[in-house]
């Protein structure tokens, strides 16, 4: 089930927080492996995630901006953390912060991308959500989806340049009981 096909149900649902949503993806995006957790929270049978593009968890009020950021990071080799609004099968949606990172064969090449991602903070949440919301609203005033993500990259620019942070020292901003507990 595609998760365009899925209406949201309003209901959040939540995991444990010493408990780790664990995936990989082949270079194209594609789950190759999941977790018992991944499986429980997202409501999907294993067999059904693995092989589908890991946006079958996509949230309609997710920021494509944020994903554009996260795959340019991850393509150029790096790292990033984002907090991610997902969606699951059953239309309850859970946040996370996650951590997503090149795999690497012996000879240094990306063969592959893994991801963990804990359950994040409250107050990091309602903070996001509404820095989120108004970029999805501006994403939402542009019929073609390169123009929607490109007006909300120059809004998320602009939010960060004002208050003098990049996207990661935005992140921890946010995240300093996230990564404590």
């Amino acid at each position: 089930m595609r998760a365009s096909a899925i209406r949201p149900s309003g209901m959040e649902r939540t995991f444990a927080p010493d408990e780790i949503i664990v995936t990989k993806t082949d270079l194209q995006g594609r789950i190759t492996y999941a977790n018992d957790v991944f499986v429980r929270v997202s409501a999907y049978p294993e067999q059904e995630l693995l092989g589908q593009p890991h946006n079958i968890i996509r949230h309609p009020d997710m920021p494509r901006c944020v994903f554009a950021l996260l795959w340019e990071e991850i393509r150029q080799g790096g790292e990033i953390f984002a907090y991610v609004l997902n969606l699951a099968r059953d239309g309850a949606h859970y946040w996370v912060l996650a951590h997503v990172t090149p795999s690497r064969d012996a000879a240094g090449r990306t063969i592959a991308y893994h991801s963990n991602r804990r359950v994040p903070g409250r107050d990091a949440v309602r903070e996001i959500q509404a820095l989120y919301a108004s970029l999805v609203a501006e994403e939402r005033r542009h019929a073609r989806p390169a123009d929607a993500i490109a007006a909300s990259t120059a809004l998320l620019d602009k939010t960060l340049k004002e208050r003098g942070m990049t996207y990661d020292e935005f992140v921890w901003s946010l995240a300093g009981e996230d990564v404590t507990r």
